[in-house]
């Protein structure tokens, strides 16, 4: 097994967990805008919001980073996007929209009397909100989430379509050179890693036992 080639897929896997970080980084803060912005009780913002949630998780996210990259440019003229960022703003967009759907399920579970109790107390909506729904939500919500987290490992191979360099697109180029080993090696770092993943969640899932019922 040629040594050079295993660098050429770890660095080329780097990619993949650079859009695999930066994508968690700014959607998870961005959904919860995104589930507040769609359960407001102003009419119009929350019509729009649902209507760009719809458009965004009725499409398919290949589609919606063709869109992004080569759109500014043939709609408007307007000088080519980074590829890199071009994948990032399509994938935080993306899963943005989708953990939004999974944050508001979380709230509206929630019963309706922890937050009169809350009021009670004399706290205020946002107090009520971060210190005592907020990790309930969290405990319930980490589920499906993570469901979606081990989605974005392997998501992060679309970057491939508008030339990233990340381990497929690498593993693609090695057939070139007449090796097909190395493409079907790339499986083996998307297995590691998320199995790395998916015992920090059973970690967070444990960690959180304590809210029962």
């Amino acid at each position: 097994m040629n040594t050079q080639v295993l660098i050429q897929l770890a660095l080329g896997f780097w990619m993949n967990i650079k859009i695999f970080l930066l994508t968690l980084v700014f959607s998870l803060p961005l959904g919860l805008l995104i589930c507040f912005a769609s359960m407001s009780k102003f009419s119009p913002l929350r019509t729009l919001m649902r209507g760009f949630i719809w458009v965004i998780r009725g499409t398919p996210l290949m589609l919606q980073l063709l869109v992004i990259f080569y759109g500014p440019g043939l709609l408007f003229d307007l000088p080519a996007m980074d590829r890199f960022w071009a994948v990032i703003v399509a994938f935080v967009i993306n899963y943005a929209c989708y953990f939004s759907v999974i944050y508001q399920g979380g709230i509206e579970s929630m019963p309706h009397g922890q937050f009169e109790a809350g009021q009670v107390l004399g706290m205020t909506k946002s107090q009520i909100f971060f210190k005592v729904i907020l990790l309930q939500v969290v405990k319930r919500i980490l589920p499906p989430m993570g469901n979606e987290v081990i989605t974005l490992v392997k998501d992060t191979s679309l970057a491939r379509l508008i030339a990233i360099y990340e381990i497929i697109y690498v593993g693609q180029n090695f057939i070139k050179k007449g090796l097909i080993w190395p493409l079907f090696f790339t499986g083996v770092f998307f297995l590691i890693f998320n199995g790395l993943v998916t015992m920090l969640l059973d970690y967070l899932e444990k960690k959180l036992n304590y809210f029962r019922g």
